[in-house]
């Protein structure tokens, strides 16, 4: 039996506008332009493929199954510029046919430095994938397929993912199969489901170039490649972006009669059959183990990292991004931290890249640069206004918290310091003492006493009890003082 396995990956970036020192604003991103585009992307390919896989569904009712994912970057311009969109993914989400996999909220290059934002945007990309689309992912993909041996073990902390997808690379598997399930060496409960390139890329990067041996091909042709698969693997892995319909092959190359022919052709053969990723890993058990000591991605031939690490300019503007990441989120401001998540998405990096791409130039339609230079620039740009802005947050919070401390000392300054409380008991003594009447004065005073004080005329004084004793006459103002401080006018 051979399984075939669709995935399409659905992703537009928020590319940024022209930005320059001089700009005093702090809007980085090209609105317009990313309307734009994510229009033309939506008329070309997502709504009639939408549709098309839709009838699909219907036709060979419930047979016919695929899975994609979404980013959030993605999500959140389709809200604003194409809902219909939305709504015809949420149409699809609703047959009950296809599944939506999970990976990092902004398509970023966070694995490779924070594992802590890494699992805070695979976390906010779960959330966005139940709130649309009412599914909780158990597949992960992450960003551009990157993968070795570090990354099961932090999904596999997650404990909420079944399995991963990765890129089939020849320098690991071998002589091995790709139309296997895997496991990797550090997890004995992820399974890792492993792409076909050499299929998939049939479909997405070969299907309309004309030297190429095999065109035109038809449908009925590219069903004997995986009828070929069967007793010699279990699963036919195509992943691939999903502008290949429409936007990276064009309509009029015959790709969507293509794909509208292929599952009747597919399921010609009794043994074939199509399945979501999480239906893979529930069928088939794991053959062996996938060793990657070293990390690898679907880009390119190479399929490594040098489409967004092969250069100074890549590494060191992706070093200084992620350097911010204790700053952004110290600030708290919902908007900086927002502008730092969207300056991540990994394809501004790749806009950076200046080697040849033997199979890049799919990728020119949608890059806004005429240089990897002026991409530099521009990104670093941003990036310094971000951080002159993180930097005037941080000061005003710490004027704040200055401020705070030094009215609470002038309060507590003011505020007695009380001794310990007096008890009840006593309390109650004090009030009865002053309740008590005062002693009335004797008539005539006794020996002790002295004698009755007289003015001037022989007269008793008025002195009643509790007035000073007799002070000497104020100086008049002919006298001097004995000490020579007060003297008269």
């Amino acid at each position: 039996m051979a399984s075939v396995c669709f995935y399409f990956q659905v992703h537009q970036p928020c590319r940024l506008r022209h930005y320059t020192i001089f700009h005093q604003d702090s809007n980085y991103f090209d609105d317009s332009k990313n309307e734009e585009v994510c229009k033309k992307v939506a008329n070309k390919c997502y709504l009639p493929t939408n549709l098309l896989l839709l009838d699909l569904i219907k036709k060979y009712r419930g047979r016919f199954k695929v899975a994609f994912s979404i980013t959030g970057v993605l999500l959140e311009q389709l809200q604003s510029h194409s809902r219909e969109v939305l709504s015809s993914f949420q149409e699809l989400a609703a047959t009950g046919c296809v599944e939506f996999l999970a990976e990092t909220y902004h398509h970023s290059l966070s694995f490779l430095y924070s594992v802590d934002e890494f699992i805070e945007q695979i976390e906010s990309h779960k959330q966005a994938v139940q709130k649309f689309f009412g599914q909780t992912p158990r597949i992960f993909r992450n960003t551009e397929l990157i993968y070795n041996n570090n990354l099961p073990p932090l999904i596999d902390r997650l404990g909420c993912f079944d399995a991963i997808l990765v890129e089939g690379a020849d320098y690991i598997l071998g002589y091995r199969s790709p139309n296997f399930v895997y496991r990797p060496p550090n997890s004995k409960r992820l399974k890792l489901l492993l792409k076909n390139y050499r299929l998939s890329d049939d479909i997405a990067f070969r299907f309309s170039n004309r030297s190429w041996n095999e065109w035109p091909l038809r449908a009925d042709k590219f069903a004997s490649w995986v009828n070929a698969v069967n007793g010699n693997g279990y699963v036919v892995n195509l992943f691939m972006d999903y502008e290949t319909f429409g936007e990276h092959q064009w309509e009029d190359t015959g790709i969507f009669n293509f794909m509208r022919q292929l599952p009747e052709e597919i399921f010609k053969h009794p043994d074939n059959d199509f399945k979501t990723p999480s239906e893979v890993v529930a069928a088939y058990d794991a053959v062996g183990v996938f060793d990657a000591p070293y990390t690898i991605s679907w880009a390119d031939l190479e399929r490594d990292l040098s489409a967004w690490q092969g250069n100074a300019m890549q590494q060191s503007a992706a070093a200084e991004l992620y350097k911010l990441e204790n700053k952004v989120k110290a600030t708290k401001d919902e908007r900086i931290l927002a502008d730092w998540r969207k300056l991540q998405t990994s394809d501004h990096f790749y806009y950076m890249c200046t080697k040849w791409f033997s199979d890049g130039d799919v990728h020119k339609y949608f890059n806004p640069y005429d240089s990897p230079y002026e991409a530099y620039m521009n990104f670093m740009n941003a990036l310094d206004d971000l951080n002159s802005r993180c930097n005037r947050v941080l000061r005003l919070v710490s004027a704040k918290a200055e401020a705070g401390a030094g009215q609470k000392e002038q309060e507590s300054a003011r505020i007695p310091i009380m001794e310990t409380p007096p008890s009840q008991s006593a309390v109650r003594m004090a009030v009865e003492e002053q309740a008590r009447p005062m002693p009335r004065i004797p008539s005539e005073r006794g020996p002790s006493q002295g004698r009755a004080r007289h003015t001037t005329d022989g007269q008793p004084s008025a002195r009643k009890c509790g007035d000073q004793a007799d002070q000497p006459a104020a100086p008049r103002p002919s006298q001097r003082a004995a000490d020579g401080v007060w003297q008269s006018t």
